[in-house]
């Protein structure tokens, strides 16, 4: 009997854990270390939309993605999301890219199969609007893009290579950073024509001539802008300290344009275009914050990665938005180390209890038999 109670004990003790740490974990960090932050103007708050930020989640493929690994990695991303959405659900949900690992090398079956993936993992009840931007891994870097995996993505996402949207009283434009070579190619030229027009619209409504018609649904406020690849930056060197930021040697790599962010003269010319009021991004897997000075005047963020394959400390970004005020905060979500650093601990508890439990059987003290024979003697 008591060894069955100290075997149950044991067995309760390993489901405690498991269930701890792939259920328990997510609700505990994200209710208790998340926030939406809160406008400073209370005019602003009735206003005010809440946008949540993710950034290249990475689902594996047939190629690079071990089965353990892409189910561990794809466990974690769900729980982390759908934890988050049940908890603190956003009026809109933005993706900046690199959804896939392997989009921009996939036949269109398994691009069908991975879109069906994300949308399972990444499911959003009808009310909240999701925005899926594109990124190198879903589509190619700009010398890989063809029109038919272009019209792939399109097909199964719904968006642009530029577009405007409004969320509430809010202006955003989505981009496609992989259409901001600028070398005159076909793919190109469509992003500056249509950047160009929203660059007319945001003046026309800025001006507000009556021969100007600006068409938009909503007032004009300086745009958010979203895209996949940062704006351009020497290094990750400048970029603030923080759990989810890189560590040397990564922080100080040179970034090259084009392929680790968009390249001076795009940079310049998107800024120009849509002078927007805060930029966000992803694609380098790790987080930043940079500031643009006069005249531009606006914070870049860039989003780590929301998997653990590419970092040990993932995180969204919460956005309390209005037309006159924009706050940011950041949610941390359970570290890898942690959660590896909890089953390590508990592993180690667990075979020091069956060690002491063994030992203890060894050096029980026997009873001897002549003690019987005293304890039965008749004088």
């Amino acid at each position: 009997m008591i060894r069955l109670k100290r075997s149950l004990i044991l067995v309760f003790f390993v489901i405690f854990i498991v269930i701890f740490n792939e259920y328990f974990i997510y609700y505990i960090t994200i209710k208790f270390g998340c926030s939406w932050p809160i406008l400073v103007n209370e005019t602003n708050r009735p206003s005010s939309s809440k946008i949540a930020l993710i950034s290249d989640t990475h689902i594996l493929g047939y190629v690079h993605g071990h089965w353990f690994d892409k189910l561990r990695r794809e466990w974690q991303m769900y729980q982390a999301f759908q934890t988050f959405i049940s908890l603190m659900p956003p009026d809109a949900v933005f993706f900046l890219g690199d959804q896939f690992d392997e989009g921009h090398i996939s036949r269109e079956n398994a691009f069908t199969e991975y879109s069906d993936r994300f949308n399972s993992l990444f499911y959003v009840p009808k009310n909240i609007k999701r925005i899926v931007v594109a990124g190198n891994h879903d589509i190619g870097f700009h010398y890989e893009i063809s029109p038919v995996r272009l019209n792939w993505y399109f097909q199964n996402f719904n968006h642009d290579i530029v577009e405007h949207i409004t969320i509430g009283l809010n202006h955003f434009v989505i981009i496609n950073s992989m259409a901001m070579e600028r070398d005159g190619c076909r793919l190109c030229k469509d992003a500056e024509r249509k950047l160009e027009d929203l660059r007319y619209k945001f003046n026309c409504a800025t001006n507000r001539t009556k021969h100007c018609v600006s068409n938009f649904s909503v007032p004009y406020s300086r745009p958010i802008l979203m895209q996949h690849f940062p704006l351009y930056r020497k290094s990750d060197a400048t970029c603030e300290n923080g759990p989810d930021s890189a560590s040397e040697p990564r922080k100080s790599k040179l970034y090259l344009e084009n392929w680790d962010c968009l390249s001076v003269e795009s940079t310049n010319f998107v800024l120009n275009s849509l002078n927007p009021r805060a930029v966000f991004d992803g694609h380098a897997h790790f987080a930043c914050r940079t500031w643009w000075p006069s005249p531009y005047s606006f914070w870049e963020w860039t989003v780590p990665s929301f998997s653990w394959r590419n970092t040990p400390q993932p995180s969204i970004l919460f956005l309390t938005v209005s037309p006159n005020e924009l706050k940011v905060n950041k949610c941390l979500l359970p570290n890898e180390n942690t959660v590896i650093g909890i089953y390590l601990t508990s592993a180690i508890l667990f075979f020091i209890y069956v060690f002491y439990q063994f030992c203890k059987k060894i050096v029980k003290p026997k009873r001897h038999a002549s003690y019987q024979l005293f304890q039965n003697k008749v004088d």
